[in-house]
């Protein structure tokens, strides 16, 4: 291994998501770079391009836009631009031809606009699954006039959590010049994925006798060991492993059953590859590798979507088969299997501080954002085979020492690419890291570039 890399201080980029890092492409998005030619960045002079029409209006012309800011493009699909629907009244009807994709987890979406003189409107919404999603709702009036200042309204789409359903929505804007004489109609499409809402399961209580009885367990230590195995129960997912049954009978031990994968769990497996590697360099590959953790962010991103938070994210919370399909898990039995991984910080509680975001060391925060920091720090592990991150680094020191801008160093033979995911993940601000639908999108174009070498 490479000694501790110094990424600096985050700045507000976040791909690569740290200083001092060569910096990857952006996830290579057929939308994203349809869309580049309609996001000039913001102060640069824009090229010439054929006329587009414009607003039905008198000579003057009341100067309409109508944009997504800079804030909003990059909150739902990651540039920094601005992206125009209507610009001093010359109307983009290339930008409006896109069906944009809502992420799941975005309830708001967040329009500017603003004219120079009187033009009234009129909003209009449709969905076409209203038992998957409530008809859209805005802050301001459905009919009135353009605000002459620089203003922002906002579009609720919120679903309804009975079904899980794609939801196309069209929202509608007829702006009219000169009290009804010119008119204009824009059509804005939108996609979403709406999920049906999970039942909340409860673990009961077992009694005294019964939780002393087994594995001389407190009553507090069984029933958490059995709520955390119940975190995945009722989803439904190629890369998650939830439990099938519980079984709780007075007097003896509980067991959970889960579906059985041959070759056990993924860190030990890992660890087992790098005792062979020596005498077998083919036996698992790079393309191998970084497939597994597609797997793993495909399985995370399915529950980001479900909004359910890991809170555990590690290759010892994961397991395989022999035709090398992985499946996460949850992390009820890794404290007695690997308890070198955890560490009590004075607080009674066994925690993963090696794979924690600084968030979650020093307020106790967890997110979906968390988890991608420790899917970063999963993925080291897989290109380590099985290694302990921050292994020199006193646990009580964690947290200053990510503040001071330190991360694990990129591994040997790791790719510049694969690392700058990493530290992508590894951004001090949650709201700078990848979403894992962009890691999944990410890691399957390298690994696709992999398999054009091969």
């Amino acid at each position: 291994m490479r000694g501790a890399a110094r990424l600096g201080r985050p700045g507000r980029s976040c791909l690569p998501g740290a200083r001092g890092l060569r910096a990857p492409p952006p996830p290579p998005l057929l939308l994203l770079l349809a869309l580049l030619p309609l996001l000039p960045a913001p102060g640069a002079a824009a090229a010439p391009a054929p006329r587009p029409p414009e607003l039905q209006s008198a000579s003057a012309g009341p100067s309409v836009s109508l944009y997504l800011s800079e804030d909003e493009v990059r909150r739902l699909i990651g540039l920094d631009a601005e992206l125009y629907y209507v610009r001093n009244d010359l109307i983009s009807h290339y930008a409006l031809s896109f069906s944009l994709l809502v992420p799941s987890e975005t309830n708001f979406l967040h329009f500017t606009w603003h004219a120079k003189s009187k033009v009234e409107y009129k909003l209009g919404f449709q969905v076409d699954n209203v038992l998957a999603m409530d008809m859209p709702q805005v802050n301001i009036s459905v009919q009135g006039e353009v605000p002459r200042t620089l203003s922002v309204f906002r579009v609720e789409l919120s679903c309804t959590g009975k079904v899980d359903s794609e939801v196309m929505i069209l929202m509608q804007l007829n702006l009219t010049v000169n009290s009804s004489k010119n008119f204009t109609v824009l059509n804005f499409k939108r996609r979403k994925m709406c999920y049906k809402k999970l039942e909340e399961v409860k673990t009961s209580a077992l009694d005294k006798n019964t939780s002393r009885t087994i594995y001389q367990a407190s009553e507090i230590q069984v029933t958490m060991m059995l709520t955390e195995s119940c975190k995945l129960r009722g989803l439904h997912h190629r890369n998650l492993l939830p439990i099938t049954h519980v079984c709780i009978e007075e007097g003896e031990k509980p067991m959970v059953i889960l579906p059985y994968m041959n070759w056990g769990n993924l860190k030990l497996f890992l660890r087992q590859c790098k005792l062979v590697e020596a005498n077998n360099p083919q036996a698992i590959s790079q393309q191998d590798l970084v497939h597994m953790a597609i797997q793993i962010a495909c399985g995370m991103s399915y529950l980001a979507r479900r909004e359910v938070i890991h809170k555990d994210l590690a290759a010892r919370n994961c397991v395989i088969d022999d035709t090398l399909q992985v499946k996460i898990t949850d992390n009820a039995l890794s404290r007695d299997l690997f308890p070198m991984d955890y560490h009590c910080l004075g607080d009674n509680e066994n925690r993963p501080v090696r794979w924690m975001a600084l968030e979650s060391l020093v307020n106790n925060e967890f997110s979906s954002a968390s988890d991608v920091w420790a899917f970063g720090v999963t993925l080291w592990e897989l290109m380590t085979l099985g290694q302990t991150p921050y292994v020199d680094i006193d646990p009580f020191e964690m947290a200053a020492y990510l503040k001071d801008g330190y991360r694990i160093a990129q591994p040997i033979n790791c790719p510049d690419e694969l690392f700058a995911v990493m530290a992508c993940c590894w951004a001090l601000d949650p709201e700078e890291r990848p979403k894992f639908q962009q890691l999944v999108q990410c890691l399957t174009e390298f690994h696709a570039a992999l398999g054009a070498y091969v």
